[in-house]
């Protein structure tokens, strides 16, 4: 047993995870004399194919638009990092809270949010494709690094966080042996194995990343949009939360370089969000009183959020995102061609499976079956941006030879 670990949970809050009480992995495994049960699954996380294929994986950007701009892998850092402090400064597992939020992206398809509507659409007649149950999928069954079994074999309480970080899947309680047919795939699959009662809110910790993951992307998507060119200062007063920081920068520092005021505000931006999320989630921990991580998870709503005002001032903010970054023409014009990309490999692998890799083909079972359509989407969603564009090169180029 982790020698240090009764000393550190009696520095958390009754409502918080603990690793003593983890309900564990579904395939037993014994503890390590060094490590929590939470820190052994974001080592796991940290150490897996799929962690490191974000590293060429989409924000907003594609990889070869600029090194600077953010790419799935620095923006699960930077969620990560937000997770972590918060969930310290709030005596819960800072643990479970890092390995969640650095699992929260797994399952996105390369381009983005383009190249999961567009997977998704390609799948509307085999269960469709969602990102969220693709990551459980990953996790669970598409890894292979353990002789033992398929998948990372996670924790309950990181498998249940990543399911349910953004609320209950479903109104009441499900037999989770035969699971409803609207869930999405990755869920129906998994859920007979282990039942992460989708009915209820995930733990604090949970909630804490994905709260986290809506402050780092809308910040430093503002930060990449200004960077890019794509808006300026004086368009940002339209967003009375921005412009309030916005004009607190600019007295304090009016000679600033530009990069200097990016930074600035967005560091600001952040720090704003990140009180408001804590002092309007202590009101609420203070009026449930919960004494366990499951009087967090039956609380009936969100126990870790935003105030109204901020709430409200970051839908603003995302809405102003989408409006003048997400449907730029710039960023228009590659989804354009991310579409293509996507929709072509899979018709094509679909159509002739034979043109997948050997080990992707051998799961294969025939062309146009749904068994082949899954096989042919977990090959897409793993696929990182510059290697979609190199097999589409290599499938669709009739003047290129080599393969």
């Amino acid at each position: 047993m982790y020698d240090s670990l009764p000393r550190y949970e009696d520095t958390l809050a009754p409502y918080a995870c603990r690793p003593s009480e983890s309900r564990g992995r579904v395939f037993k495994e014994p503890e390590t004399p060094n490590r929590s049960c939470y820190q052994r699954d974001r080592d796991r996380v940290i150490h897996s194919s799929s962690f490191r294929r974000l590293k060429h994986k989409t924000q907003v950007f594609v990889y070869h638009e600029g090194d600077h701009f953010r790419t799935r892998l620095t923006h699960s850092l930077e969620v990560a990092q937000i997770a972590r402090s918060v969930c310290r400064s709030m005596h819960l597992n800072e643990d479970l809270g890092e390995a969640l939020a650095l699992a929260h992206d797994l399952g996105h398809p390369p381009f983005g949010h383009v190249g999961e509507t567009v997977l998704d659409d390609c799948m509307k007649n085999y269960d469709g494709f969602d990102h969220n149950a693709q990551a459980l999928r990953l996790l669970t069954r598409l890894e292979h690094r353990y002789a033992s079994f398929e998948g990372l074999n996670l924790t309950w309480e990181t498998l249940e966080g990543l399911a349910k970080h953004n609320g209950p899947l479903v109104d009441a309680p499900i037999d989770h042996k035969n699971p409803p047919a609207d869930l999405s795939f990755g869920f129906r699959d998994y859920l007979p194995e282990n039942d992460l009662e989708l009915h209820t809110y995930a733990s604090a910790e949970a909630q804490i990343a994905a709260l986290a993951d809506d402050i780092a992307y809308s910040s430093h998507d503002l930060d990449d949009g200004l960077r890019a060119g794509l808006f300026e200062f004086d368009e940002l007063k339209k967003i009375p939360v921005v412009a309030q920081v916005l004009d607190e920068v600019k007295w304090t520092y009016p000679n600033a370089p530009k990069d200097v005021m990016i930074h600035e505000l967005v560091r600001r931006m952040i720090n704003r969000m990140v009180a408001d999320m804590m002092v309007e989630s202590g009101r609420r921990i203070e009026k449930l009183a919960p004494t366990t991580p499951d009087d967090i998870r039956n609380a009936g709503q969100p126990t870790i959020a935003f105030g109204k005002d901020m709430g409200e001032a970051v839908k603003e903010l995302k809405a102003f995102l989408f409006e003048r970054m997400y449907r730029h023409y710039l960023v228009n014009r590659m989804a354009s061609k991310a579409k293509r990309v996507v929709t072509d490999l899979f018709d094509l692998y679909i159509s002739e499976p034979e043109c997948l890799p050997t080990e992707w083909n051998e799961r294969a079972q025939g062309a146009g079956t749904p068994e082949t359509a899954r096989v042919v989407a977990d090959f897409i969603a793993g696929m990182t941006d510059r290697f979609a564009f190199r097999e589409h090169a290599k499938l669709f180029d009739l003047n290129r030879v080599s393969l």
